[in-house]
């Protein structure tokens, strides 16, 4: 490629767009991290220096995602499909929905098996219950050990009593 082709070509419009999301993403991290108190404690890190690490790193990765927009060709994307897209984010908006009434462990076990379905698990017989597994060893973990609270339906209340 000659210079003067170089010169002429156009920047990657889809790496641009994701350069400037991740700007903006940072953006809103910085602005909220500006309302956390900055109350250093005994290690010298306040409640706001992890979210100003994070927004650092998109703003970098922002300018990096950018400079390679102009840089590198643009390169033959494959086309997305909606199909697995739409699983994932209907298992998130069902477990959102599900986590009041039905609990940690049941809601979890339909993300999780709503997620395997849209990587090619077909058999949600199947996964649902190894979700229900792996949900309750989280849900143990987190309740059990660590004593932190996940909202609780009749499978944690049954397990655990409350």
């Amino acid at each position: 490629m000659t210079e003067r082709t170089a010169s002429k070509r156009r920047p990657d419009g889809a790496a641009l767009i994701v350069a400037a999301v991740l700007a903006l993403l940072a953006v809103v991290i910085f602005r909220d991290a500006a309302s956390l108190p900055q109350q250093r404690g005994y290690s010298g890190v306040g409640p706001a220096d992890v979210p100003r690490w994070i927004a650092w790193a998109l703003l970098g990765l922002s300018g990096w995602t950018a400079v390679a927009a102009f840089r590198d060709a643009p390169t033959a994307r494959e086309p997305q499909a909606a199909g697995p897209i739409l699983w994932i984010i209907g298992g998130l908006v069902a477990q959102l929905a599900l986590l009041g009434f039905a609990g940690f462990i049941l809601a979890t076990g339909v993300l999780f098996a709503t997620v395997a379905r849209a990587f090619g698990k077909r058999n949600l017989l199947l996964t649902f219950p190894i979700g229900l597994v792996f949900s309750l060893i989280i849900y143990l973990l987190f309740a059990g050990l660590l004593d932190l609270s996940l909202p609780a339906g009749p499978i944690e209340r049954l397990l655990l009593g409350d």
